[in-house]
């Protein structure tokens, strides 16, 4: 085995990494900034036009100074939240090289002209016990592999992520089991700061009318940036606010936003409910799991068995060279066939006699239709509720190995 490249520069995913394999993201993750600057950029006007003026409003005299430091402090506890969900592995499923060959099937099937071709499948989906309930669970012809039950395969990542929830854009990453926990503190704790920042940016209101005995709008005039940090903050409260609320609802009954909108009340959803204190327990009591995957490692690649043939593959751009091979092949094998008919019938000149020569060679008459069983891969096509995908299952037509050619004396 050589060591050529580490994991990370050989992934066949779309994820986008950075420290040298230490930070995962998505394709999306230039959606990252944005959202960082859509928490901060408001913070700043809050901290440079609201609570720089509440600092003395308050006894003791400089008590006002808190609003400052908690909506700082709060801030940087929010990108800490967003950098923990959005960097990370959300929990990838390594991919197979080869199709589990305990769940391989082997069938023969029977061409028109009776010719016998042995047939490789593998089936679409098999059922798994979780909980009491029976679970099926799917075939991945892209990371070939079965899911394990609750994950299913990003198409934006191009990866198999454990109790996939969604691939959120506004973080640039799958939320999976091992970031859930941090998105929801996430999408929680940015709620928390939206009504903080517009809670105190209408107490600042308030006191203006307090201090010039005027009305509200004479106040809202006074301080127009007070009036747009609330109008922000409502906005945004429907948003953050409302994904809030219903990832409450999802971990009370232990359903991830797929299963929820692709499910519904299906029994794969009832098998994982273990009552609304047990799923919260579950979400952020336990011990978020180590990643499968070490990106940082040497990628080892390996070497194919003795005895075992591979059978090369064709590429997009070689499909045209490709065609011409094939037919130079066919031809070589119906010339190597007529030689040895030549050679079978000068060493059998009196065919049909009782006399026999005395050097005579039996060709093994498999080797003439060499060229009609060239080997074929056939690959089917199925289409899914989710996009078009392939089968799984091949059919291989023997080749002929070898050819015997056995000297006969007499």
């Amino acid at each position: 085995m050589t060591q050529t490249q580490r994991v990370f520069q050989a992934w066949k995913g779309s994820n986008k990494f950075i420290l040298g394999g230490r930070l995962i993201f998505g394709p999306d993750a230039r959606s990252v900034p944005v959202t960082v600057l859509l928490i901060i950029v408001p913070v700043i006007l809050f901290c440079v036009f609201v609570a720089r003026h509440l600092r003395h409003e308050f006894s003791p005299y400089n008590a006002g100074y808190a609003i400052m430091v908690v909506a700082v402090l709060f801030t940087i506890y929010v990108l800490i939240l967003l950098s923990f969900t959005s960097a990370r592995d959300p929990g990838i499923v390594p991919r197979n090289l080869h199709p589990p060959e305990e769940d391989l099937r082997y069938e023969t099937t029977v061409s028109a002209d009776g010719r016998r071709t042995p047939t490789v499948q593998i089936p679409r989906t098999k059922e798994v016990i979780v909980n009491g309930v029976a679970v099926r669970v799917k075939y991945c012809d892209t990371c070939m592999l079965y899911r394990p039950p609750r994950c299913s395969h990003c198409s934006i990542c191009n990866n198999c992520v454990e109790r996939f929830d969604h691939h959120c854009p506004w973080v640039g990453q799958c939320i999976g089991l091992r970031n859930y926990r941090y998105f929801f503190m996430f999408v929680s704790s940015a709620t928390l700061l939206c009504i903080y920042v517009f809670s105190m940016s209408a107490l600042y209101i308030k006191i203006l009318m307090d201090h010039q005995r005027g009305t509200v709008w004479r106040a809202m005039r006074e301080s127009p940036w007070s009036v747009a940090l609330m109008a922000y903050c409502f906005i945004g409260l429907w948003f953050v606010g409302g994904l809030t609320g219903f990832h409450l609802y999802l971990i009370s009954t232990n359903q991830t936003t797929y299963e929820n909108f692709r499910y519904r009340a299906n029994s794969r959803t009832v098998a994982y409910n273990r009552g609304c204190a047990s799923n919260f327990l579950e979400v952020f009591c336990t011990k978020v799991k180590p990643s499968r995957n070490n990106f940082r490692a040497f990628v080892e690649e390996e070497q194919p068995p003795r005895g075992v043939v591979t059978l090369p593959t064709t590429t997009s751009r070689e499909s045209e060279d490709g065609t011409g091979a094939r037919r130079q092949k066919v031809e070589d094998d119906l010339d190597i066939g007529d030689d040895l008919m030549n050679i079978s019938q000068r060493c059998n000149p009196a065919e049909g006699s009782n006399e026999q020569p005395h050097h005579g060679l039996d060709i093994d008459q498999s080797v003439l239709g060499v060229a009609e069983r060239a080997a074929t891969i056939r690959t089917e096509t199925r289409h899914g509720s989710w996009g078009s995908r392939r089968s799984g299952s091949w059919d291989i037509e023997a080749d002929v190995t070898s050819s015997n050619v056995r000297e006969s004396r007499s």
